[in-house]
């Protein structure tokens, strides 16, 4: 009876797992597509194979924090990713190393997610609303990998005022979540698609090094 009561727990434990899973997944396309408040918990539960519309609410509680878990379900490999990126720079690193290390682990991770991809869309549509972008940006800045990103961009970049820097890490910011939304669309639809990530990575780390490493201007 012990052993029959164990795989009962267990196989509840998976299916509120896939439950949660497909939730986590419908939550993110719709998101993307519509907006953050355009879209029900109730239409997502159905959407997600739910019958019970209160499905969203019990596996995840408030809106704000089924954002939270869709954003935290990428923002954990692209900061492994990161750290290996950053693990493997040397003493002479950068600015356009610094820049790639911000970049690539991002593009890396949608380019290995199945297609179509949401999150880079989803991300967009994070940054409209204020809440939503100041959690993503705060969870962002919790992950030790980014804080060295940054603190690397810094150290290379120290003739430039604190003002500048703050207004072109927000550029890049920006820049980087709307240009990946932007290509994450075109692949989606056929676009351009011998084109890809890699091609697309490349393109963007030139950009924000440029956008990096162009002069101040003062007075």
């Amino acid at each position: 009876m012990a052993d029959e009561g164990t795989g009962n727990a267990a196989g509840g434990r998976s299916r509120a797992a896939g439950t949660r899973a497909r939730i986590l997944t419908t939550a993110e396309r719709l998101f993307a597509e519509h907006g953050l408040y355009a879209v029900s918990n109730r239409r997502i539960a159905e959407e997600a194979g739910q019958g019970n519309n209160t499905a969203v609410g019990y596996h995840f509680g408030t809106r704000g924090d089924l954002i939270r878990a869709i954003v935290r379900t990428h923002t954990d490999p692209v900061g492994r990713r990161r750290t290996a990126m950053t693990a493997e720079l040397g003493d002479g690193a950068g600015a356009r190393d610094w820049v790639r290390c911000l970049v690539a682990p991002v593009t890396e991770h949608l380019a290995s997610l199945t297609a179509p991809t949401w999150y880079a869309r989803f991300s967009a549509q994070v940054r409209t609303d204020p809440a939503s972008r100041s959690m993503m940006a705060d969870e962002a800045l919790e992950a030790e990998s980014l804080r060295r990103v940054v603190d690397g961009l810094d150290a290379c970049l120290s003739g430039l005022s604190e003002r500048t820097r703050a207004a072109r890490g927000e550029m890049s910011a920006h820049l980087l979540v709307q240009m990946c939304a932007e290509r994450e669309r075109a692949l989606a639809e056929g676009e351009d698609p011998e084109a890809g990530w890699d091609r697309f990575t490349g393109e963007l780390v030139d950009a924000l090094v440029g956008l990096w490493t162009a002069p101040e201007t003062t007075g």
